[in-house]
């Protein structure tokens, strides 16, 4: 069965790989837009569902993902600017929030979702350090303006859950998603 990842991060690209070694990636063309009302797990959970369901591969398995990071039910996308950065950044300096991600596999006839929520626990953040980091290129195409597996993981002092979810994709959860449709794995 031919497996399309409906994403182009690099990241959730790699962990695949640690599942399987034959997929295709599709840039899914969703609006990311928050619905009113919307809770962070519903909202991950439904971008899943709609990027899995954008793109078109009959015959085959369409994996979407989605993952947000949030703090006091208030969601940290991708940061727009350094301000927005900052902002981020320094809420999230010392304190304990909530990484999201919905993974959604769907065939021509099913679809099935889970969302993994993990905690992550920041050290406590001089504005030196955030500016220091937002000198480089990694924040700005991450949820939360922070990549844990890279120069962001330096202000991590915990985590309580999924690691890969963290970095953008669940590997168990995954892999249980893909196996639910009998596509058998060669990792």
């Amino acid at each position: 069965m031919k497996i399309v990842l409906a994403s182009q991060s690099p990241r959730r690209r790699s962990l695949l790989e640690l599942l399987i070694s034959d997929f295709s990636c599709v840039n899914p063309d969703v609006d990311e837009c928050l619905q009113v009302g919307e809770t962070p797990a519903a909202y991950v959970s439904r971008l899943a569902i709609m990027k899995a369901s954008a793109v078109d591969a009959p015959g085959g398995l369409i994996l979407g993902a989605d993952t947000a990071v949030t703090l006091a039910d208030e969601i940290f996308g991708k940061p727009a600017d350094r301000q927005d950065a900052t902002r981020m950044l320094s809420l999230l300096s010392g304190q304990s929030h909530y990484v999201l991600t919905g993974v959604a596999a769907r065939s021509d006839d099913a679809i099935r979702s889970c969302v993994v929520s993990t905690t992550v626990t920041f050290a406590q953040l001089s504005q030196r350090d955030i500016a220091s980091y937002l000198d480089t290129e990694e924040p700005w195409d991450k949820a939360g303006a922070y990549g844990i597996q890279g120069q962001g993981g330096v202000f991590v002092q915990r985590v309580n859950g999924s690691y890969s979810s963290v970095v953008g994709l669940p590997l168990v959860e995954t892999k249980a998603l893909i196996a639910g449709f009998g596509v058998g794995l060669d990792r």
